[in-house]
């Protein structure tokens, strides 16, 4: 594997905006190359368990938002109401799907007040493309191109989730990583660093608990629709592995037809849920995202 020496040795500027939201302060954090000056912007908006920090492991060149902000990027992550950095809440069924949409929508509105950019580009994974698709389908006045990034199109099985937080833990931290036959964790796929790294960040940024709305949300049944593409009306990446145990392949197949013009549908054979960190696709992860982004490198 060459790694991306550019990635991995330029000097990052990294800052944090003020937000609020129906008295929540939510975290929304910026990475740009240092000295830059991005024209151009990207949210990444994480899953149901663990918070932004996920898209910058900083190891090599893993990390996507360090890759995005060398393209040019302005690169913002937002945690949900109750996630990591965010204000805590009272009820952890409060940021279901529909109230985190309403978060990514207030970190928008604040970016483009921030740089007066129009448009914010969008990259939501697992979970967040549930939120970030109910964005797009209620606020789609600023929304540039969409990323749909482990898409959950459909409910994971019906589970019921009774308690209004989850027990985060190690052991669930390390879960999305692929495993050998005999229960060890595959490292032909996972650099044993990223598996330390990941999981303690978790711990680090995300603590033992974690609201579980999100979660609630997505343990229905498989045949319950849970993204709504027609009503998206911006070029949309679906991308994914195709060893992804949480997605619907068969709805997969045919969603590329209800997505606007310029929309692409990318399967990286043998990715996981965690594609964009295992050591054989992440390349390719990232070169699609930026492939479908356009856009020079080291703007």
């Amino acid at each position: 594997m060459v790694v991306d020496a550019g990635v991995a040795s330029a000097s990052y500027a990294c800052d944090e905006l003020p937000l609020e939201r129906v008295g929540v302060s939510l975290h929304l954090g910026r990475i740009q190359r240092e000295g830059a000056k991005p024209t151009r912007d990207i949210l990444l908006v994480h899953g149901v368990t663990y918070s932004s920090h996920e898209f910058d492991i900083d190891y090599q060149d893993y990390s996507l938002a360090r890759f995005l902000a060398c393209r040019g990027y302005a690169v913002w992550s937002l945690d949900i109401a109750g996630f990591g950095h965010s204000d805590v809440v009272e009820d952890g069924f409060l940021p279901d799907s529909q109230y985190a949409s309403e978060d990514i929508n207030a970190a928008v509105e604040r970016i483009v007040e921030e740089t007066g950019h129009g448009k914010v580009d969008v990259l939501g994974w697992s979970w967040g493309t549930i939120t970030t698709s109910l964005y797009a389908k209620n606020h789609p006045e600023h929304l540039g191109k969409l990323v749909l990034y482990a898409p959950i199109l459909s409910g994971i099985g019906a589970t019921d989730v009774a308690e209004p937080f989850h027990h985060n833990t190690w052991e669930h931290a390390a879960s999305d990583f692929q495993m050998t036959e005999d229960g060890a964790y595959d490292l032909s796929v996972t650099d044993p660093v990223i598996i330390e790294e990941f999981c303690s960040s978790c711990w680090h940024h995300d603590g033992e608990s974690s609201p579980n709305g999100g979660r609630r949300d997505i343990c229905v049944p498989q045949n319950e629709l849970l993204i709504d593409l027609k009503a998206i009306s911006v070029p949309t990446l679906l991308i994914h592995g195709d060893a992804d145990p949480y997605l619907n392949y068969e709805l997969l197949e045919g969603a590329l037809d209800e997505l606007p013009d310029g929309s692409d549908h990318v399967v990286i054979h043998g990715g996981s849920h965690v594609v964009m960190i295992e050591a054989p696709y992440y390349h390719e992860f990232q070169g699609a995202v930026a492939g479908f982004l356009g856009g020079d490198v080291n703007a």
